[in-house]
């Protein structure tokens, strides 16, 4: 099969995507607070994102691979999604905003593990170009965190639910374009999803992606607040979020030589030692700007080769009518469980341990699942 790949349309989904992403992930968070809402409070509606992620992605891959029909499940979860996210309009309440949240993410969810199987499938055989897909949607966090933090910087915050319905009309126009792509027979097609998951393979995988995203949980929630209170301005919070996700898009260009030189599982637990040292740098270094550039470089492999081999990997297990199951399961458990463990913990700590002890905690994590990793290739039976 050597049909053509829908670059542009494809591209546009990610873009619009992870610009979503990144208008919530360093924002809404000081928006929250800005409503006058506790740490814990904002803790918990920062994790409905992820909290969603744990069960929703199943229900929609499940109903994608049983129905062939994946692009028209991501367009009306996308619609969904941006009528759910209106309700921000009509009241400020904790209780309200846990109900849209909660709402728009179960919905928001259903599009990315759908998306990333259609691109699989429409590549093919020619996943070394996933890479080049997939950084639009680095350079859409990219513009639209910075461009977001200079507007915070002369407009009120209030403004920021409106730049967030920005990026989710963009996430449902470009999904109205993205065409269906051919399921292929694959040899496991009889074998149960369950039989499959079982693998103490896959289950390793899983497990460490958890790990990860759990490490990553006080970053996506606290990093900008922590940046805030010392004395970053927003404009500057910005380009440290985009600092990091440029270096990102430096690994997804190299990826396909990256493989070919190193096994796909070694650039996997090198990310995890890497993130061990980053998370610890920001726990204690917060007061050495040139130490948090270290840090925010360094995202380059906690997100950039790890995201890249852990998809890798999913995509070698679950081919055929698995695909978007599999790729759900990836989701739910590594960036739903784990990051609404990431973001709850951080919630409950920040006020405890404080901001150093929490991102030594996401350290903590990080390291439990590198030591996992090296106990599986120690006993000789390589991921």
């Amino acid at each position: 099969m050597n049909h053509p790949v829908p670059y542009w349309r494809l591209s546009g989904f990610y873009f619009f995507y992870f610009a979503f992403v990144g208008a919530m992930s360093p924002y809404w968070g000081p928006y929250l607070k800005s409503l006058g809402f506790s740490a814990v409070d904002i803790g918990v509606l920062m994790s409905l994102l992820a909290v969603m992620r744990m069960f929703a992605p199943n229900i929609w891959g499940w109903m994608a691979d049983r129905s062939g029909k994946r692009v028209s499940i991501v367009q009306i979860a996308a619609v969904a999604s941006l009528c759910c996210f209106a309700g921000v309009f009509f009241g400020k309440s904790f209780w309200w905003l846990f109900v849209v949240m909660a709402s728009m993410s179960f919905f928001w969810s259903a599009s990315l593990p759908l998306v990333e199987a259609t691109t699989f499938s429409h590549l093919g055989e020619r996943t070394d170009r996933y890479g080049r897909i997939r950084l639009w949607g680095s350079l859409g966090f990219i513009a639209s965190v910075v461009g977001i933090g200079y507007v915070l910087d002369f407009a009120p915050i209030a403004w920021l639910p409106w730049l967030v319905f920005a990026m989710l009309s963009g996430v449902a126009l470009f999904a109205r374009f993205i065409p269906e792509a051919e399921l292929l027979p694959h040899a496991h097609d009889h074998v149960s999803i369950w039989k499959l998951v079982q693998n103490p393979q896959i289950v390793v995988l899983i497990v460490a992606c958890f790990l990860m995203s759990a490490a990553h949980g006080p970053y996506y929630s606290f990093y900008s607040i922590y940046l805030g209170e010392h004395g970053y301005s927003k404009s500057h919070i910005g380009w440290l979020w985009a600092l990091g996700v440029i270096c990102e898009i430096g690994v997804f260009l190299i990826a396909p030589r990256l493989f070919k030189r190193f096994a796909i599982e070694h650039v996997l637990m090198a990310s995890f030692a890497i993130a061990v040292v980053r998370f610890l740098f920001i726990a204690w270094l917060i007061r050495f700007p040139e130490m948090i550039i270290l840090a925010q470089v360094l995202h380059a492999a906690t997100f950039g080769a790890y995201h890249a081999s852990a998809v890798a990997l999913i995509n070698r297990f679950f081919k055929g009518r698995h695909q978007a199951k599999g790729q759900g399961i990836y989701n739910s458990i590594s960036f739903g469980a784990g990051g609404a463990l990431g973001s709850l913990y951080a919630g409950y700590t920040w006020d405890h341990l404080g901001a150093s002890g929490t991102f030594s905690i996401a350290a903590g994590c990080a390291l439990l699942g590198l030591m996992l990793l090296l106990w599986k290739f120690h006993s000789n039976k390589p991921i």
